[in-house]
């Protein structure tokens, strides 16, 4: 590790984590959401991001197969519409550079999510890419994580907050409604 981003400054992981409590409040599918922030990793080679939200998505009950396609989810007949927008979507925004954010993908979000879904879609987006980041520039060491994810229908009755909403549990968790927010040593 190069230096551990949270302790030198822990109001930066806090102010990424308020993304999170944005997006939690558009009631986004979590399955959409795992893929997003997997697929995000992916494209930023991100270690510590891709084992924390390969251990979520099956947490949440997302199967071998749909996390093993993700990189080659246009392929793959087991994406809803909304994942694959949310997927182009993904891809566009995180190579930003190279795609300049194309109408014809834009057009395809427009057409499943609505402007408020969009907006945080995006902001979703924003976060993963930050944590990324944070979490390859610094050399977060991978591997320690453990999830504290359960299946949707669980986190829908609080069953997979880590603690009260805003509160940091033992772990470095923070529970967003009905999703927790790792903020800490390797957040993403």
């Amino acid at each position: 590790m190069r230096l551990d981003y949270h302790e030198v400054s822990p109001e930066v992981t806090s102010a990424i984590a308020g993304l999170q409590r944005i997006v939690a409040k558009a009631r986004l599918e979590p399955e959409l959401l795992e893929l997003v922030k997997l697929r995000s990793s992916q494209l930023n080679g991100c270690a510590w991001c891709l084992d924390m939200h390969t251990k979520d998505a099956r947490a949440i009950g997302m199967s071998e197969q749909r996390l093993y396609l993700a990189s080659a989810w246009r392929e793959a007949p087991c994406y809803s519409d909304r994942e694959r927008a949310a997927l182009a979507w993904t891809e566009a925004l995180t190579l930003l550079a190279e795609t300049g954010a194309p109408d014809d993908v834009y057009a395809d979000a427009a057409r499943v999510f609505s402007p408020q879904e969009l907006v945080a879609l995006t902001v979703a987006i924003i976060e993963i890419n930050s944590w990324n980041r944070l979490n390859v520039g610094f050399r977060t060491p991978v591997g320690d994580y453990v999830s504290r994810r359960r299946p949707a229908h669980a986190e829908s009755v609080g069953a997979g907050a880590a603690a009260s909403e805003g509160e940091a549990s033992a772990s470095g968790e923070v529970a967003v409604g009905a999703e927790p927010v790792a903020v800490g040593h390797g957040v993403g």
